[in-house]
């Protein structure tokens, strides 16, 4: 493929000058060869200077065609002006036929979150009778009490647990590092674990520093934290659709309610910007809504 070496090359590009995560390396070769395998079909032999605007809103259209979100469609139009970008930089290309490349319209969609009630149900859930019971509690506690995303939870180690400060280290995307505070209750869950269950683990080469831990030794599997989940709330009788994330979001939420200043609660999420920390405080719109809905006399005069 003669586009393989402008690939590769992008991809050491993001690895070695960008320091992006193995996540988001992966997001963007996908990316780019959804652009390949669309020129393949319908324009074999282009060169990357020799695509135009023209080819790339034939491109915008194709995956339209093919049936992607919206969501999904904005990623790989930003997945593609990082490339061109890239071409630019290391002048393989003069001009960037991505330049006017507009990406659809997305609105932002409120994420779902639990109440306090819901997630102490779901804890009280979990079956302590089984090794995994004390576990799968830290857990659950841990990205409540912490709003730590799902990759965050499966690679903390026990070298970024620093209780006697009552702080974990957290590495988050493009392996920038944050301190995170953690409450007593989840300190507390996470030492029972760690010294009551963890400690009789055959713990396999390599695997020793990570906190939570399979069966057999090994660091868990985001999929498996998405199975933990759905399987304590299905026990718990909670309909909801969640997942970790929804524990992020709990977390973010209930903070903006209780009054937490937003710089804080972007610098505890770990987003680079506050405009995406935002979003909870239309959450917190809706929750103030749903409130005077429920208790001003008023609006129960008319229920």
């Amino acid at each position: 493929m003669i586009w393989h070496s402008y690939i590769s090359g992008f991809i050491a590009y993001l690895r070695l000058e960008k320091s992006l995560s193995v996540h988001s390396v992966d997001a963007y070769r996908r990316d780019t060869i959804k652009l390949t395998e669309f020129l393949e079909e319908h324009h074999p032999g282009l060169q990357p200077g020799d695509v135009t605007q023209l080819q790339m809103q034939e491109f915008l259209k194709w995956i339209y065609d093919q049936g992607m979100s919206a969501r999904s469609q904005m990623r790989i139009v930003s997945g593609i002006k990082a490339f061109y970008q890239y071409l630019l930089l290391e002048n393989i290309v003069e001009n960037a036929p991505t330049e006017l490349l507009a990406s659809p319209r997305i609105g932002r969609k409120l994420p779902d979150i639990l109440r306090l009630d819901e997630i102490e149900k779901l804890i009280a859930a979990i079956d302590l009778s089984k090794p995994e019971g004390e576990r799968n509690r830290a857990i659950i506690e841990v990205m409540y009490a912490c709003g730590l995303r799902v990759s965050e939870l499966v690679d903390l180690r026990i070298s970024d647990l620093f209780f006697n400060e009552g702080f974990l280290r957290v590495t988050g995307k493009g392996d920038k590092q944050r301190l995170v505070p953690i409450g007593d209750r989840a300190i507390r869950l996470v030492e029972d674990y760690i010294k009551l269950i963890r400690i009789h683990l055959e713990i396999r080469k390599g695997q020793e520093d990570y906190v939570f831990l399979n069966r057999r030794g090994s660091r868990l599997s985001r999929v498996m934290i998405f199975t933990i989940i759905r399987r304590t709330a299905e026990l718990a009788g909670i309909h909801k659709r969640i997942s970790p994330h929804t524990f992020r979001h709990s977390f973010a939420t209930h903070l903006v309610e209780g009054g937490a200043d937003l710089r804080a609660v972007q610098e505890m999420l770990g987003h680079a910007s506050i405009t995406t920390t935002e979003i909870y405080t239309h959450l917190d719109k809706e929750f103030l809504r749903a409130e005077v809905i429920s208790h001003h006399p008023l609006y129960r005069s008319k229920v």
